[in-house]
């Protein structure tokens, strides 16, 4: 018999962004992006997409670097928590517990095989929108003011690895995370891959970073309704002067619908809709793509750009600089 799946963690519930341009990163993730401020500590401003029920699903930190400081995924109990907490210090991964921030409760904190930081935590403070806020349906914890691309939700993030593989076994061990889609090159190194922890197509991505550099960022992504709201976000994007990497178009891996762009400080974000895509089936087998078959380019032809490849934060001096 296969081993029982895990369901511990219910799902991927904020990431830390640093950034060396705060003015100009928060005024573009308000205002542009369209996230909401729901409150501030030191020198982080904790953000949330109208939809999120929790107290912030983006924490936004002024530092001398950029990149991801780190992410956070909420379980579905205490008893799962420390059930993760368990098995994760059995795998040597552990830092151990932190008191929370503004956005939850106590936290137990720990590494992945690339340096990543990531916690774990179950005490959560929900959003309670302020009257100018409350939305017409008490089903929906903020409404929807339309500002900028007026993102719905935090959808899922990229991180960049030296060895996607060795993430590949530690993620199912640590969170209970299933294996979605993968990449895997003529060489047999692994280039790609996809993770859930829940019904979601995928929550984490980890894909190659060819700087051989430890725990830095691709890209965070916030959901929206329709491919059209995708569209609108690239004029919204134009008229705002923010860099559009690619897109829009359509993947091929997730087939997730997707517009790239870079955030003031170099952080890459984009905007997606999913779609309906979702992990039902309980025993799904991971779909591998080769290495002829990425090379195709996007789900309508259109090809990786370059960038893709090599953009990511903090940036890795290159030779002579």
């Amino acid at each position: 018999m296969k081993p029982e799946p895990i369901h511990d963690i219910a799902h991927l519930a904020h990431v830390e962004l640093l950034t060396d341009k705060p003015e100009a990163s928060l005024d573009f993730f308000v205002n542009v992006y369209g996230l909401t401020e729901a409150g501030r500590e030191g020198d982080s401003v904790y953000l949330r997409a109208w939809d999120d029920y929790e107290f912030h699903t983006l924490k936004l930190t002024a530092s001398n670097t950029t990149g991801v400081g780190h992410i956070g995924y909420r379980a579905t109990s205490e008893q799962a928590l420390l059930r993760r907490v368990a098995a994760i210090e059995a795998l040597g991964a552990g830092i151990g517990w932190v008191e929370g921030d503004l956005g939850h409760g106590r936290a137990f904190r720990f590494r992945d095989p690339d340096d990543h930081i990531f916690e774990i935590y179950f005490d959560t403070h929900k959003y309670v929108a302020p009257p100018q806020e409350k939305p017409a349906l008490k089903n929906q914890p903020q409404r929807n003011h339309g500002r900028g691309c007026a993102v719905r939700r935090l959808d899922h993030l990229n991180l960049l690895a030296r060895d996607v593989a060795a993430i590949r076994d530690f993620l199912p061990k640590a969170l209970g995370s299933r294996v979605t889609e993968q990449i895997v090159l003529d060489s047999g190194e692994v280039g790609g891959c996809w993770f859930t922890v829940n019904n979601k197509s995928y929550d984490i991505a980890y894909t190659r970073d060819h700087t051989d550099s430890l725990g830095r960022f691709h890209h965070v992504t916030y959901a929206v309704d329709q491919r059209e709201h995708v569209l609108e976000a690239a004029d919204i994007f134009l008229e705002n002067g923010v860099f559009i990497e690619t897109g829009p178009h359509k993947h091929a891996v997730q087939q997730t619908f997707f517009l790239y762009a870079y955030e003031p400080a170099g952080n890459r974000v984009e905007i997606a809709n999913a779609g309906a895509r979702l992990i039902l089936d309980p025993d799904w087998q991971t779909v591998t793509w080769t290495e002829t078959e990425r090379k195709k380019g996007q789900a309508w032809g259109l090809k990786t750009i370059e960038s893709f490849h090599t953009h990511g934060t903090p940036p890795v001096p290159t030779a002579g600089h």
